[in-house]
């Protein structure tokens, strides 16, 4: 059965360092930060005291499959794969009109004249122990904006397309996640997970226990999603989707023109059932809403902790700087629930935060995706208090995508999106 490939609920969670303790949860970390940040002599990221990084890998190295590092570096998965080897699975956010892929001549889709269309996944292995890299090759191409995505407990990356409006309508075939093993050494069979649905996919995020899978919607009015799998581990197989709605009947919550949720509250879930999901009118939220499924303002980031999962709506929020929500899923009779777990008041707290993952001391570390007059995005931290911090700034006008830890938990892996740079980040990341 499904638990009894993966160990328990939490090997999942080692494949990508995340904490075996809910934030919030009672522990003997202090609610502390790491302190200010020092300014980087490179003038790439401050980080605090006793923090370093190392550039792994950057837009243009060559790789082991004859091409180059693609740009526009976003969401990322780490993942043990044994033998003191790690693998880092990393999308790229690019649109079919850029060139990046012109040395491709495998992909999903491609223009009438053959060009593959540039989006997908590099993979890269590393050696665990120095972190160094052995190999990074293209493992998926021929999709559109692959933005973020999330890891599976036996083994794989789901990979997002977030092709926009345009994009849906321009290519009907595209809107969909599909699967990138992290023992990939090449490209992969492209095979989109048509019956988790088809819309403007941000991340996803599965839970162990159950292996059911949720998904966030990038657009202004986006849902949120679940996928119940007909065979836990095989998404291939086909599934259910549905969409959340609340049982007392609150069908918005972006908090943006009215307060209809406040952090704390828990709201018991209702799961409404979807149909045609391939959606060739690039309808489902709008027929999902009509349903009583409650409304998001930009869904992105989405993680797994200690039995419950964490994502992020960017420009949610009365102040329109960002939300972090949480869903609880039952483990019982009673229904599931959801809470605004975090809800930013000032751009020193978070800004249009995008990808979010569990720190292993059990922390939120929410990535910075603003571009306005302020030039640095940040690395923010949320303490177990519920407090937010400054983890590290990005001297670069560029957003910080793909944060994800090493299966020890001392190495935080993230991207600054273009030009793409994969940095590992060492640290006192559990004292």
């Amino acid at each position: 059965m499904f638990l009894a490939a993966t160990g328990s609920a939490f090997a999942a969670l080692a494949a990508s360092g995340c904490t075996p303790r809910a934030i919030g949860a009672a522990g003997t970390l202090p609610s502390a930060t790491y302190g200010p940040l020092v300014e980087d002599p490179a003038g790439l990221l401050d980080l605090p005291a006793g923090f370093s990084y190392r550039v792994l890998s950057k837009l243009g190295d060559p790789m082991d499959d004859g091409g180059t590092v693609p740009d526009a570096a976003d969401g990322m998965g780490c993942f043990d794969i044994g033998n003191g080897k790690i693998a880092l699975v990393r999308n790229h956010e690019l649109n079919p009109m850029q060139e990046a892929g012109a040395d491709l001549t495998e992909g999903y889709g491609r223009w009438p004249d053959g060009r593959v269309f540039p989006g997908g996944t590099t993979n890269i292995l590393l050696d665990a122990a120095t972190l160094t890299v052995e190999r990074q090759a293209r493992t998926l191409a021929g999709t559109i904006r692959n933005c973020s995505g999330g890891i599976t407990p036996w083994g794989t990356w789901i990979t997002c397309e977030e092709p926009g409006g345009r994009g849906l309508s321009m290519a009907k075939q595209h809107g969909y996640a599909f699967e990138v093993p992290a023992t990939a050494t090449g490209l992969v069979d492209p095979v989109p997970l048509k019956a988790m649905g088809r819309f403007n996919h941000e991340a996803a995020c599965v839970d162990p226990a159950t292996g059911i899978v949720y998904m966030t919607e990038d657009a202004s009015d986006g849902l949120l999603y679940r996928f119940l799998p007909a065979v836990p581990g095989d998404l291939a197989k086909g599934g259910k989707l549905q969409a959340l709605a609340l049982e007392n009947g609150i069908s918005d919550a972006r908090n943006r023109d009215a307060v209809t949720v406040r952090i704390g509250a828990k709201h018991a879930i209702v799961w409404r059932d979807l149909d045609n999901v391939e959606a060739p009118d690039n309808d489902l939220r709008i027929r999902g809403a009509a349903a009583g499924g409650v409304t998001f303002y930009r869904g992105e980031g989405m993680h797994m902790g200690d039995g419950e999962l964490y994502f992020c709506c960017s420009g949610g929020g009365a102040a329109k700087l960002g939300q972090i929500f949480r869903i609880t899923p039952s483990r019982g009779s009673e229904p599931d629930t959801l809470d605004l777990f975090f809800e930013s008041t000032d751009p020193d707290q978070f800004n249009y935060g995008d990808n979010l993952c569990v720190a292993p001391n059990g922390h939120l570390v929410i990535c910075e995706d603003q571009y306005t007059e302020v030039v640095d995005n940040y690395l923010r931290g949320i303490d177990l208090a519920g407090r937010a911090y400054p983890l590290g700034r990005l001297r670069r006008q560029t957003e910080l995508a793909g944060a994800c830890f090493s299966p020890d938990g001392q190495t935080m892996f993230v991207n600054a999106y273009s030009p793409t740079i994969t940095l590992a980040i060492k640290g006192p990341w559990i004292t």
